[in-house]
Formats: structure tokens, sequence, C-alpha cells
């Protein structure tokens, strides 16, 4: 519905704004009472983006709050600047300016380190607004006398006092917050801040620079609060210090938590529970400073039965009344398969010989990738010793070992996942040495994981789109304001990597609600989704069924005509059917290589791989 009618959020948000002086003071709402929750709720829709879009949990957000709520004080009070809306303007850019100065310290860390760093940032902040700075932000008294806007139209002045009047103002900023709030979250960049909550890892194994994200979500949420922190000023004509303190950081949290993460109005709707609340408690009920303590219960039983929040409580109740959600039913449209034998390697070696693959014309030839002396060591450990590897291009090599042979080591040390302790890595005749994930991703070197690593509170077609983003658009770019159905190629990508991947008939199914055999095929199409020019695959068939065993031994043959890969895994039956070439290692180092028929019938990996079993592997 909102693909068909993209503006009906903004539609409704206005009509909702127009209509609240009309329905609130019904409700026994007071005009200063709705004022404040439209600057908690746009203080929060920057919130929002940092926490629930990008996974950023940080206390530190009073900081950015105060820097522009008293820059914009001080211009109009102390400087006699004489213009509200852009002193306004002015304190937001420097809440921003810090916020991108403390985020490249803050982001260095992660999680709670992360989280804590930003509540010893808020602290200072609030020790220099008491201390070294208070002749020009008033210490402990503030800064009083900041003025209401008013405009000058020439025919006319509108001037925004006090109530209801300054409603209109306060509400016309809210709108113009929430337009542009959407535009940011509808975009490729709100694309990636949804793929670095979920996963940042995969994100950044994709080709996303997360890092320069991550940045981006904590400039915007510092934007945000530093306007925010002005209109505080203007709503109480006067700027507390009390702006700065860890209490506005922690009620922002947990407003945030009580309206729902991630929905952008949660801030709004927590704002309204707990300022109504507390003017409720505090005068109807005359509990004064007790109040804190009965509207601490209330939040821990709302967190406790609403964990998305009263936002999220109440979409789960929408889908449940509509049956949009409920368990998940098997796909008629899926491709039925016979009935196997009952052990993997007997179903595999069912299936029909694969004949020599066909080069493309006018494909590259030669080496596309090459590894020369590759060591590793972990202290006194050696995972991999003085390796030597050389993949041609359109080449499906296959790798195998026993356990403990280092074919996991060696993979991410292709990968650039872990740097060598010696040794170089040449890719289309790049040394690609000690360079990041990322970068490797862009140059057209991407893996499957053992492990699968999706995007988890996604739809397929939104994984894949965070996959194909990365090529289309480079590493990093704030393309902010950007639709994403506007690049060129993004959905022909995507629908051909679901063709791929036989997942055509689920773009739009939650991750959570796939098949394992469908997970582990969306784990490849996201490789895949990035174009690249070589694909490792680590352990594919890892954990599957015999039946999704031969279903992707299909679709791994299927996808291999004209590219170049590389596999690891331990069915060995699947893998001689697959590749061209395989590769053995035995305790970090490479045991032999050759054809499928001579491995099968070398005695020495006979003896290495099993113990001396020999015609096993002939068998």
């Amino acid at each position: 519905m909102l693909k068909q009618r993209p503006y009906l959020i903004e539609f409704l948000t206005a009509a909702g704004l127009v209509l609240a002086p009309f329905v609130l003071p019904w409700l026994g709402f007071a005009p200063n009472t709705v004022n404040r929750i439209l600057v908690w709720g746009l203080f929060g829709l920057g919130f929002d983006i940092l926490f629930g879009f990008t996974g950023l949990l940080s206390f530190g957000q009073s900081a950015f709050y105060g820097t522009g709520g008293f820059v914009a004080a001080y211009l109009l009070t102390r400087a006699g600047f004489p213009y509200v809306a852009l002193a306004l303007v002015i304190g937001m850019i420097a809440a921003a300016a810090t916020g991108y100065l403390i985020g490249l310290i803050a982001l260095r860390r992660t999680g709670i380190y992360f989280a804590m760093i930003t509540v010893a940032i808020a602290e200072v902040f609030f020790f220099v607004e008491f201390n070294p700075l208070s002749d020009f932000t008033g210490g402990e008294n503030g800064l009083p006398g900041v003025p209401t806007p008013s405009f000058n139209l020439g025919f006319t002045t509108l001037h925004f006092t006090t109530g209801w009047s300054l409603y209109q103002f306060l509400a016309l900023c809210y709108f113009i917050g929430v337009v542009i709030a959407l535009r940011i979250v509808r975009s490729p960049v709100g694309a990636v801040f949804s793929a670095i909550r979920d996963n940042p890892l995969r994100a950044t194994a994709v080709g996303h620079n997360i890092h320069g994200y991550k940045l981006t979500a904590f400039v915007i949420a510092a934007a945000y609060a530093g306007f925010a922190g002005g209109l505080l000023g203007v709503l109480q004509a006067f700027m507390p210090p009390d702006a700065f303190t860890f209490d506005t950081s922690g009620q922002l949290v947990m407003q945030t938590a009580i309206g729902g993460r991630g929905t952008l109005f949660g801030p709004l709707v927590g704002a309204a529970v707990w300022l109504s609340l507390q003017d409720f408690l505090q005068a109807a009920l005359g509990l004064g400073a007790a109040w804190k303590l009965v509207l601490g219960v209330v939040f821990v039983l709302l967190v406790c039965f609403l964990r998305r929040g009263i936002i999220g409580g109440l979409a789960d109740l929408y889908g449940l009344l509509t049956g949009q959600r409920g368990v998940r039913e098997p796909d008629e449209s899926e491709p039925e398969v016979v009935a196997v034998a009952s052990t993997p390697h007997a179903a595999i070696a069912a299936a029909a010989p694969t004949p020599v693959r066909p080069r493309p014309a006018g494909s590259p030839s030669g080496p596309i990738l090459q590894a020369k002396g590759l060591t590793k060591r972990y202290g006194g450990l050696l995972a991999n010793s003085d390796i030597d590897f050389t993949v041609n291009h359109g080449e499906l090599r296959g790798i195998i070992g026993p356990n403990g042979a280092g074919k996991s080591t060696f993979f991410k040390m292709l990968t650039c996942e872990v740097h060598p302790t010696s040794g170089t890595i040449l890719f289309e005749g790049r040394d690609i040495t000690g360079m990041n994930v990322t970068d490797v991703c862009q140059l057209g070197l991407t893996k499957s994981y053992q492990v699968n690593q999706l995007f988890a509170g996604l739809t397929v077609r939104e994984n894949l789109v965070i996959a194909a983003l990365s090529g289309l658009r480079g590493k990093f770019r704030l393309d902010l304001f950007r639709s994403i159905d506007s690049i060129p190629g993004l959905s022909e990508r995507v629908q051909q990597t679901l063709e791929l991947v036989n997942l055509t008939s689920r773009p739009d199914t939650p991750v959570s609600e796939l098949a394992y055999g469908e997970k582990r095929r969306l784990e490849i199409g996201l490789a895949l989704a990035t174009s690249p020019s070589l694909l490792l695959l680590d352990e594919p068939l890892a954990g599957m069924s015999p039946r999704e065993r031969v279903e992707t031994v299909k679709l791994l043959k299927s996808i291999s005509q004209g590219r170049t890969m590389i596999i690891i895994d331990h069915d060995m039956d699947a893998l001689f059917e697959l590749a061209e070439r395989v590769t053995v290692l035995q305790e970090g180092r490479v045991l032999v290589e050759g054809t499928p028929e001579e491995i099968k019938n070398n005695s020495t990996v006979q003896e290495a791989y099993l113990g001396g079993v020999h015609g096993v592997l002939a068998a």
C-alpha cells in the first residue's frame, strides 16, 4: 500500500497535526504539554534513525541537544541576533559538526563500549557547560530571554508567541522533520542503515563502508537533537542547563522504547505517554517527586509486555486481525523433487554427470587469483604454511581437507577477513594483501558464509537489494534523498538473482520465515547480487537434508556457468561432481592438486584424508 501511495504517511501526519489543536484539548491536553511533546518527538526522530534503524544505542544525545540549544539561545540573547529560525539552523549545524567530531571517536568501538563512550561524552559536556563556558551558557542559571519566532511577510507579520500560537510553528518544524526522516529511511542510505542494524558483518562483506554510514547516522541524530534543543529554548523562553544532563538522554531512550523503536513516530508516542503521565501524577495525584517511581514501573511493564513498543504492539495486533501473521505454509509453486536415496552421498552420486563447462567466447583467460607463500600464525599455532595457490578465469575449483586442515583460515585470508602473517595475494593482477573485506568486494571478490549471515529483520528482496546497492553505488555514497527505485539496474539485478537462486516465489517473505535450504540459497544470492568476478562458497551444502543437497548442487551447476568459483565443502561426492580441479589441504599446507579423478585415485590423499582406508574415495 505504501508503494502505491508513497505520500500517505506524510499526508496523515499533516492531517494529524492540523486536527490536534481541535481534538487534544477535549482529551485534557494543555497546549504547553502538546508543544513539549512535539519538541521531544522531533528530538527523537534523529535518535530513532540512529538507534531504531541503525542499531546504535547512544546515551549521549543530551550533549547535542544542549549544544544546539545553547548556541541558538546565545545568538538570540547575548549576541542580539534577530532571526530566530536562522539561529535554530545555526545551532543545528553546530550540533551536527560536534556530532561529527564526537562520532569519529565514539564509533571506534561497538556495542556496550560505544554506549559507555557516549555517556562519558555527555558528562564532559555537562561539566564544560557549568564551568569553563559558564560565562557563555549562564552556568546553573541558563540563558533567559529567548524570543519566540516572527516572520515579516511584507504585507503582514506572523507572530508565534505561546500556547496554540507557538504550536503552529512547532508543528511545522516537526512535519518538516518527519518528511526529511522518511526520505532518509526510504533512501539507499536508509537501506544500508537497516543492514547495519541487522548484521554489520555481512553489510561489510557485501561491500558497504559501515563506518561511514554509522558516522552519517550519528551526525543526522546530532542535527535533529541540536534543532530540538533550540526549540526547547524558544518554547520555554529560557535555555535550561538540564538540557545537558544524563536524565535528558535517559528520558529520550525510554520514550523511544515505550513508543516503539524503528518507527520514527515511536518517540512522539512515547513522549505523549511520558509527559501526560508526568503531568497527571504530579498535578492530579499530587505525588511530587514520587512520580518517577510510578512512571518507572509503567515503563518496565510496557517494555515487558510490549517489547516492540506501543506502535509495534498495534502493528502486531493489526497483523493478527488481518491474518498477515501466522504459521508459514509451504509454497505450492516450489518445484517438487522426487524421492532420493537415504544418504547424502548416494543422493549426489545418483545425479547425472556434469559435462565440462563451456567457456564463454571472449572471456578472459589466465590467473584471476594467485596466493604466494601464504602463511598465518596465531601466536605459536601455525594455521597455514607457505601456500601457493592459483585459480584461472572461468575455473570452478574445489578445496577439501580433514577437520583442522586450515581451510577456513585460508578462505578468510583470500577474502581479506584475516590478514596473512606473510605471503601475498594477487587478484586480477592487483596486490590485495592487507586490504579490507569491503574493498576487495568492490573489486569483485566475495564469499558466502558457512553459517548463514543474512539480514534477518528484512525480506528476501530487501536482503538482495542491500547486496546489489554496493555494486551499483560503490562502498559509500550520501544519496540521502534518493529513492531506491530510481537506481538504474537495481530491480533487474535483484530479479536476476532471485531467478538464479530459485527464490522468485518468495521475494517479500521475511528471512525468519524461510526454510533452512531457502536461507542457504539466499546466502549464496547475497554474494551473487554483488556481481562478483570471483565467488567463494564456504560449505554451501552444510547442514542440508538429502533433498536440499540435490537441489543446491543443481543450483551451483547453473550459477557456475560463465563464473569463476571456489568451493569448500566436506561433501566430497558433490564437490567432485562440481569441480574441475581440487586442492587438498592437510595441516595448513597444500597436499596435492589435480582433477577429481586424480584426487580420488591418489594414495597420498587416501592416506592423509581417510587414515589409509583405500578405495573409499574412488568408490
